[in-house]
């Protein structure tokens, strides 16, 4: 099977920054790929706004509405079926999913530090850069990874690293590490658009050439 136009699906929960950010890479031409739905855990998230300004098909799964991560979960999987998704994208997605078989490994997450550390329940956005400037890091990063039934947990795919400085304060840091975040979602789409990204275990490899095209 060849290389064709990957049909995204974004999962988020907040401002929509890194949205934008494959939006935009989308329009360079830096990915052959189209967004299909947009779906926030949050009625009230600029995610919404942002989806909406771009023209981007948006609905929203409140989490609270639903008293288990499965019956939360159905929804959303009703969407993206019918949306057609091949790939699905956290993008600040704070809410634990259920994941279906014919996803396990069509979902991806970007995590803003260098897993295994500084991940888990609770380590999302601003807790993560002061937990990392707590432990004295003198490097920090971000991590794309596939998911599976865990926070934080599935086999990594790219990782892009980035000084701390002495002066840093939870913004400064988060700033430079969203810098590599914009370049490392996308780079991490396009080696699976490619085909060249093999899960071996916990591991995964990346090819020269294409292995297993999605769709």
């Amino acid at each position: 099977m060849s290389e064709k136009t990957l049909r995204l699906a974004v999962l988020l929960s907040g401002g929509g920054r890194t949205l934008e950010n494959i939006a935009q890479a989308i329009d360079r031409g830096e990915l052959d790929a189209r967004i299909v739905a947009v779906i926030s855990s949050k009625a009230d998230a600029y995610g919404v706004i942002r989806a909406k300004n771009l023209g981007l098909p948006v609905h929203v799964v409140v989490r609270k509405d639903y008293p288990s991560p499965q019956m939360f979960s159905e929804p959303i999987w009703t969407i993206l079926r019918e949306a057609g998704a091949d790939l699905v994208c956290l993008c600040g997605f704070l809410s634990l999913i259920t994941i279906p078989d014919e996803y396990a490994q069509r979902m991806l997450n970007i995590h803003p530090a260098l897993l295994p550390a500084f991940g888990g329940k609770g380590m999302y956005g601003h807790h993560v850069h002061e937990a990392v400037l707590a432990a004295g890091c003198k490097v920090s990063g971000c991590t794309v990874h596939f998911c599976d039934q865990q926070y934080d947990t599935g086999p990594i795919i790219v990782q892009r690293a980035c000084p701390v400085r002495e002066n840093d304060t939870a913004e400064t840091l988060a700033d430079r590490v969203f810098d590599e975040e914009c370049r490392a979602y996308v780079h991490a789409i396009r080696l699976i658009q490619q085909g060249r990204v093999v899960i071996e275990g916990r591991r995964t490899r990346i090819t020269p050439t294409p292995q297993n095209y999605i769709g």
